[in-house]
Protein backbone atom coordinates (compact mmCIF):
# COMPACT_ATOMS: atom_id res chain seq x y z
CA UNK A 1 0.00 0.00 0.00
CA UNK A 2 1.84 3.36 -0.99
CA UNK A 3 1.24 6.15 1.14
CA UNK A 4 1.39 10.45 0.44
CA UNK A 5 1.31 12.97 3.46
CA UNK A 6 -2.37 13.04 4.95
CA UNK A 7 -3.17 14.99 7.13
CA UNK A 8 -2.23 18.01 10.19
CA UNK A 9 0.89 17.50 12.42
CA UNK A 10 -0.31 18.15 15.93
CA UNK A 11 0.94 21.65 17.01
CA UNK A 12 3.76 20.36 19.38
CA UNK A 13 5.54 18.41 16.35
CA UNK A 14 5.13 21.10 14.24
CA UNK A 15 9.09 22.55 14.69
CA UNK A 16 10.31 19.19 14.16
CA UNK A 17 7.57 17.10 12.23
CA UNK A 18 7.06 18.43 8.30
CA UNK A 19 4.16 15.87 7.84
CA UNK A 20 2.13 12.89 8.78
CA UNK A 21 2.55 10.10 6.52
CA UNK A 22 0.65 7.24 7.77
CA UNK A 23 -2.06 8.53 10.22
CA UNK A 24 -2.44 5.87 13.96
CA UNK A 25 -5.95 4.69 12.33
CA UNK A 26 -4.40 3.75 9.05
CA UNK A 27 -1.91 1.81 10.64
CA UNK A 28 -4.14 0.26 12.80
CA UNK A 29 -6.59 -0.80 9.82
CA UNK A 30 -3.26 -2.15 7.66
CA UNK A 31 -1.97 -4.34 10.50
CA UNK A 32 -4.93 -6.25 10.99
CA UNK A 33 -5.31 -6.84 7.40
CA UNK A 34 -1.06 -8.05 7.76
CA UNK A 35 -2.64 -10.01 10.60
CA UNK A 36 -5.09 -12.36 8.51
CA UNK A 37 -2.57 -12.66 5.66
CA UNK A 38 0.16 -14.11 8.14
CA UNK A 39 -2.49 -16.62 9.96
CA UNK A 40 -3.67 -17.87 6.48
CA UNK A 41 0.27 -18.34 5.05
CA UNK A 42 1.24 -20.17 8.49
CA UNK A 43 -2.30 -22.01 9.00
CA UNK A 44 -2.55 -22.40 13.23
CA UNK A 45 0.84 -23.16 13.45
CA UNK A 46 3.22 -22.24 15.90
CA UNK A 47 5.72 -19.78 14.83
CA UNK A 48 8.62 -17.82 16.57
CA UNK A 49 8.18 -14.52 16.02
CA UNK A 50 12.02 -12.76 16.00
CA UNK A 51 11.69 -8.81 16.41
CA UNK A 52 14.20 -7.12 15.85
CA UNK A 53 15.34 -3.84 18.58
CA UNK A 54 14.43 -1.66 18.90
CA UNK A 55 12.55 0.29 16.69
CA UNK A 56 10.45 -2.96 16.12
CA UNK A 57 8.69 -2.46 19.60
CA UNK A 58 5.10 -0.20 19.13
CA UNK A 59 4.54 -2.23 15.91
CA UNK A 60 5.82 -5.94 17.14
CA UNK A 61 3.21 -5.41 20.13
CA UNK A 62 0.27 -4.46 17.80
CA UNK A 63 1.28 -6.77 15.47
CA UNK A 64 1.05 -9.49 18.06
CA UNK A 65 -1.95 -8.67 19.43
CA UNK A 66 -3.93 -9.66 15.84
CA UNK A 67 -2.31 -12.54 15.37
CA UNK A 68 -4.44 -15.39 16.53
CA UNK A 69 -2.72 -18.70 16.32
CA UNK A 70 0.17 -19.86 18.70
CA UNK A 71 3.36 -18.09 18.75
CA UNK A 72 6.95 -18.09 20.43
CA UNK A 73 8.42 -14.72 20.80
CA UNK A 74 12.23 -13.62 20.89
CA UNK A 75 14.18 -10.45 20.30
CA UNK A 76 17.47 -9.97 18.21
CA UNK A 77 19.21 -6.52 19.22
CA UNK A 78 21.05 -4.54 16.37
CA UNK A 79 22.13 -1.49 15.73
CA UNK A 80 23.44 0.09 12.61
CA UNK A 81 22.30 4.05 12.93
CA UNK A 82 24.16 5.33 16.35
CA UNK A 83 23.08 9.45 15.95
CA UNK A 84 22.67 9.92 12.21
CA UNK A 85 21.16 9.18 8.90
CA UNK A 86 23.25 6.84 7.39
CA UNK A 87 23.70 3.37 8.20
CA UNK A 88 26.71 2.31 9.69
CA UNK A 89 28.47 -0.50 10.89
CA UNK A 90 25.41 -3.44 11.82
CA UNK A 91 26.51 -4.34 15.76
CA UNK A 92 24.79 -7.35 17.34
CA UNK A 93 23.85 -6.26 20.56
CA UNK A 94 21.43 -9.23 21.75
CA UNK A 95 21.46 -12.83 20.47
CA UNK A 96 18.73 -14.91 20.03
CA UNK A 97 17.46 -17.62 23.46
CA UNK A 98 14.94 -19.89 21.73
CA UNK A 99 15.97 -22.93 19.79
CA UNK A 100 14.33 -22.04 16.22
CA UNK A 101 15.86 -25.18 14.36
CA UNK A 102 12.43 -26.73 12.42
CA UNK A 103 10.44 -23.91 12.89
CA UNK A 104 8.49 -21.51 11.44
CA UNK A 105 10.05 -18.05 11.51
CA UNK A 106 8.37 -14.71 11.31
CA UNK A 107 10.88 -12.02 11.49
CA UNK A 108 9.58 -8.79 12.44
CA UNK A 109 11.40 -5.53 11.35
CA UNK A 110 10.27 -1.75 11.49
CA UNK A 111 11.70 -0.11 8.20
CA UNK A 112 13.21 -2.33 5.09
CA UNK A 113 15.06 0.21 3.50
CA UNK A 114 18.45 0.01 2.31
CA UNK A 115 18.31 -4.07 3.56
CA UNK A 116 21.80 -4.27 4.76
CA UNK A 117 20.30 -4.95 8.42
CA UNK A 118 17.95 -8.17 6.68
CA UNK A 119 21.15 -9.25 4.60
CA UNK A 120 22.98 -9.60 7.73
CA UNK A 121 20.48 -10.74 10.11
CA UNK A 122 19.21 -13.43 7.49
CA UNK A 123 22.12 -15.94 7.49
CA UNK A 124 22.59 -15.52 10.86
CA UNK A 125 18.76 -16.97 11.44
CA UNK A 126 19.34 -19.22 8.35
CA UNK A 127 22.54 -20.97 10.28
CA UNK A 128 19.69 -21.39 12.80
CA UNK A 129 17.59 -24.06 10.77
CA UNK A 130 14.07 -22.90 11.29
CA UNK A 131 11.77 -24.79 8.74
CA UNK A 132 10.99 -21.37 6.98
CA UNK A 133 11.29 -17.66 7.64
CA UNK A 134 9.02 -14.98 6.81
CA UNK A 135 9.60 -11.26 6.82
CA UNK A 136 7.43 -8.83 8.01
CA UNK A 137 8.07 -5.15 8.16
CA UNK A 138 5.62 -1.71 8.68
CA UNK A 139 7.39 0.26 6.26
CA UNK A 140 9.05 -0.61 2.93
CA UNK A 141 11.58 2.00 0.59
CA UNK A 142 12.13 0.42 -1.96
CA UNK A 143 13.96 3.94 -3.85
CA UNK A 144 16.82 2.80 -0.93
CA UNK A 145 17.45 -0.50 -1.69
CA UNK A 146 20.85 -1.99 -1.93
CA UNK A 147 20.21 -5.74 -0.83
CA UNK A 148 18.10 -8.06 -2.85
CA UNK A 149 15.67 -8.90 -0.12
CA UNK A 150 12.19 -8.46 -0.19
CA UNK A 151 9.69 -8.71 2.75
CA UNK A 152 6.73 -11.14 2.67
CA UNK A 153 4.71 -9.31 4.52
CA UNK A 154 4.78 -5.14 4.44
CA UNK A 155 2.42 -2.68 5.64
CA UNK A 156 3.07 0.49 3.39
CA UNK A 157 5.18 1.08 0.83
CA UNK A 158 7.11 4.97 1.04
CA UNK A 159 8.87 7.32 -1.12
CA UNK A 160 12.19 8.39 -0.09
CA UNK A 161 11.64 10.07 3.08
CA UNK A 162 13.50 9.99 6.31
CA UNK A 163 10.44 8.94 8.62
CA UNK A 164 10.03 8.71 12.22
CA UNK A 165 7.37 8.14 15.23
CA UNK A 166 5.65 4.70 15.69
CA UNK A 167 8.58 3.20 16.64
CA UNK A 168 11.41 4.31 14.51
CA UNK A 169 13.57 7.54 15.12
CA UNK A 170 16.20 9.99 14.90
CA UNK A 171 18.76 9.87 17.75
CA UNK A 172 16.62 7.77 19.92
CA UNK A 173 13.47 10.44 19.87
CA UNK A 174 10.16 10.49 18.31
CA UNK A 175 9.66 6.38 18.68
CA UNK A 176 7.01 7.65 21.17
CA UNK A 177 4.88 9.32 17.92
CA UNK A 178 1.37 7.57 17.54
CA UNK A 179 2.01 8.26 13.66
CA UNK A 180 5.24 7.95 10.87
CA UNK A 181 6.29 11.41 10.09
CA UNK A 182 8.63 12.85 7.56
CA UNK A 183 11.01 15.15 9.84
CA UNK A 184 11.88 18.72 8.44
CA UNK A 185 15.48 18.77 7.19
CA UNK A 186 16.96 21.01 9.53
CA UNK A 187 16.77 18.69 12.69
CA UNK A 188 19.04 16.04 10.79
CA UNK A 189 20.65 18.21 8.62
CA UNK A 190 24.40 18.74 9.43
CA UNK A 191 24.40 16.48 12.23
CA UNK A 192 25.48 13.65 10.96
Amino acid sequence: MSVKPTSPVPVRWRKEVQSVLITDEQIARRIKKMAREIERDFRGREMVVVSLLNGTVIFLADLIRQLNLPLRLDFIGVSSYGAGTKSGELVFTKELRLDVRGRDVLLVDDILDTGKTLSRVLPKLKALKPRRIKICVLLDKPARRAEKIKADYAGFSIPDFFVVGYGLDYAERYRNLPFVGVLHPHVYKNKI
